[in-house]
């Protein structure tokens, strides 16, 4: 007998939202029949990615009775109400973790999936891991012996802490972040222990965020469950990836990796004296050898589509929806039951937290815009709205939330939430405004996103500034336009970007479109544009991971582009916000554009071997072939094209490849001469300002 797949949505279209849905795909029993987000646009992006129905409201998604479960993916203060209201409606609810902001909310949605008689379930993906099933069944057979104590690890940097953006959700309290990442480690432990009992809290490593205090970076939580000691730790700082669950037995330790889905179990063995060590350490090597074997055959033939991560997800959704279409009870894992004991370990972990709040200024004025920073929560918006409130200018930020990293300033700095693609409340947003920069960049992965979601939208803020009499629009592009790929050529302002730019990355294609579309506006309408390129932008509050060096392996290892002995264009952060000032209040130079690069320091090689110096830290470095990766995304590009039948690709040419490498030089002398512009051309002050004082490492 054919059963009809329970139909899914997805209440929720961010970045977590596309793992969910790919999951819910792979399940035969299930099918993905709606996508529900207030951003119409962004649900509507997913639901035709996958044949489902968009929504803008819960309300509308739920009576068009498309359901039979949801997977709630909102921010976690939306989770408790969403929850009792599809609850009420007549729905199974999966819950992201947290499920809740406290036990007491968790155990109201239990109570009312009962009454309702309908499930609840936590969102705890890893729980979904083969491997994690393996450990559990090893530990259950007594393979491991007696178990006494086991440790847990989610010691991965979490970058917003020391770069943003800073007004998510996890940053605007100490007790979130344990909350956002917390469950991982007891959701595993409440699993294969039992109840767990908190009995110590240690906090450590310290991160100012702008405008809002410190946040802990280490959490080291002492606890017991039955007559398992655990230790528990959280380690957020640029640290080696090490998310794994170390069990301890009589007969065997077994060392589960999150990351890499493996299973590695270190046993006793029954050799004399001589050969025992030697056969312990084959035992590892082979378990090492035949997983590693496995996991690359897994990812090669499915194009990277079973990565551990994915495969947690797919194990969540199997182990929810699974026994729900068959008629089963609930899997344990995912029960209720589980969600509420894990919250309650949470509120007592959150019990001993004494870290301290910080107490803002009230506000004593209401500001008065005469900037508009649009993308000024990140790195360079940031510190360009700073300087700009440090020079005694009021500033307008435009951001998609209503919060932003300017708690601190609340006579110079207000935030303001609208939609880049609305023209007429841009309009209205920038009257009375003198100047407007706009660094807002978007992340597609089509051309066609592109146009839609970059280039429109820059196009619309250009026409919104001209219609609302804004006296300089300040538009920042990127050197990334250019081609860079001739170590005999020489790029200055004067120079044009390419006229052909089909072949080149999505990034430096879309920003090239932009300045195009802009530039078309000046001649044809007017439009007071400057535009400015920033370099490779280093400094406080930007991140170690800097994909203009090189592509990054975790925070110890970076394959660079090219061999890494060229100068790179290297701007420090101040000095991009002085550049972008200029910019604007340079008379007589709309219509001009500047590339703010700063004169040549350093290489690559020579910027990680500063790190070291300073430091202490070796980046694990090596050259990188831009020929053989141009060869290999060559690869990818078809195999993507053919066997996934992906549209839309664009595949980057070899000058393109090269160009990332930063292979032609700069000359910067216009931008000095004409903005009277004077980056840092002292390589002691620049590493300084650049790595020691940056805190790459978060500590």
């Amino acid at each position: 007998m054919t059963r009809t797949p329970l139909r899914i949505g997805l209440i929720g279209a961010g970045y977590i939202a596309s793992w969910h849905a790919d999951a819910l795909r792979a399940a035969p029993e299930v099918e993905l029949s709606a996508v529900c987000d207030p951003n119409l646009d962004l649900a509507e992006g997913l639901a035709n990615d996958h044949g489902a129905r968009a929504f803008a409201t819960v309300e509308e998604m739920i009576a068009a009775g498309v359901c039979d479960g949801v997977h709630i993916l909102t921010p976690p203060d939306l989770h408790h109400p969403l929850a009792l209201q599809c609850l009420k409606a007549g729905l199974h609810v999966l819950v992201e973790k947290p499920v809740a902001l406290n036990a007491a909310q968790t155990q109201e949605i239990e109570a009312a999936a009962q009454a309702a008689n309908r499930r609840f379930h936590p969102g705890h993906n890893f729980l979904g891991l083969p491997s994690y099933e393996r450990l559990k069944r090893e530990i259950r057979r007594g393979g491991l012996g007696r178990v006494s104590g086991a440790e847990i690890r989610w010691c991965y940097p979490f970058v917003p802490l020391r770069s943003g953006p800073y007004g998510i959700w996890p940053l605007r309290e100490t007790r979130n972040l344990l909350l956002e990442l917390g469950p991982h480690l007891l959701s595993l432990a409440h699993d294969l222990f039992g109840t767990v009992e908190i009995q110590h809290l240690a906090l450590s490593k310290p991160v100012a965020l702008p405008g809002a205090g410190t946040r802990p970076q280490g959490w080291r939580i002492m606890a017991r469950a039955g007559s398992v000691d655990l230790t528990l730790t959280l380690s957020l700082v640029e640290t080696v990836d090490d998310r794994s669950v170390t069990v301890r037995g009589s007969s065997a330790r077994a060392r589960l990796d999150l990351a890499a889905d493996t299973l590695v179990i270190d046993a006793e063995n029954t050799a004399d004296l001589v050969a025992n060590p030697l056969w312990r350490q084959v035992s590892l090597s082979g378990q090492h050898l035949a997983q590693g074997v496995v996991n690359a055959a897994r990812q090669l033939t499915s194009l990277n589509r079973k990565s551990p991560y994915a495969l947690s997800f797919s194990g969540l959704v199997r182990g929810v929806w699974g026994p729900l279409a068959r008629g089963e009870a609930a899997d344990p894992r995912w029960s209720g039951a589980s969600a509420v004991a894990v919250m309650t370990a949470l509120d007592d972990v959150l019990a001993r937290c004494d870290w301290p709040v910080v107490s803002l200024p009230a506000a004593t004025r209401k500001p008065a815009p005469k900037a508009m920073v649009i993308g000024g929560t990140g790195f360079i918006g940031r510190a360009l709205t700073r300087e700009l409130a440090a020079r005694g200018t009021d500033v307008r930020v435009v951001s998609r939330g209503r919060r932003g990293p300017f708690a601190d300033l609340p006579d110079a700095v207000e935030t303001v939430s609208l939609s880049l693609t609305d023209t007429e409340a841009l309009t209205r947003a920038m009257e009375g405004i003198d100047t407007v920069y706009n660094l807002a960049r978007s992340t597609d992965s089509s051309w066609e996103d592109c146009l839609k979601n970059d280039v429109a939208v820059a196009e619309g803020i250009g026409r919104a500034a001209q219609a609302a009499g804004v006296r300089r629009l300040v538009y920042t592009g990127t050197i990334a336009s250019f081609d860079m790929s001739d170590p005999k050529g020489r790029i200055d302002d004067e120079t044009s970007l390419p006229d052909q730019m089909e072949e080149r990355n999505l990034y430096a294609r879309s920003k090239a479109e932009c300045e195009h579309r802009l530039m078309a506006l000046h001649r044809q309408h007017g439009l007071p544009l400057v535009i400015a390129r920033p370099g490779i932008v280093v400094g406080a509050g930007g991140p170690l991971q800097h994909w203009g060096i090189g592509r990054w392996h975790g925070a110890g290892a970076v394959r660079l582009w090219g061999n890494g002995r060229n100068p790179l264009p290297f701007v420090l952060i101040g000095d991009c916000v002085a550049g972008l000032i200029a910019c604007a209040a340079t008379q007589g130079i709309e219509g001009r554009s500047f590339n703010l690069v700063g004169p040549p320091l350093l290489s690559a090689r020579d910027y990680f071997d500063a790190i070291h110096d300073t430091l202490g830290a070796r980046v694990q470095v090596s050259s990188g072939n831009l020929h053989l990766m141009y060869a290999a995304d060559a690869v990818k590009h078809q195999l993507k094209a053919r066997l996934l039948r992906r549209s839309g690709l664009t595949r980057p040419s070899r000058a393109d490849w090269l160009s990332r490498a930063h292979l032609t030089p700069f000359d910067n002398s216009r931008a000095r001469t004409e903005l009277g512009w004077h980056p840092c051309t002292d390589r002691a002050k620049f590493v300084c300002l650049a790595i020691t004082e940056a805190g790459l490492f978060g500590f």
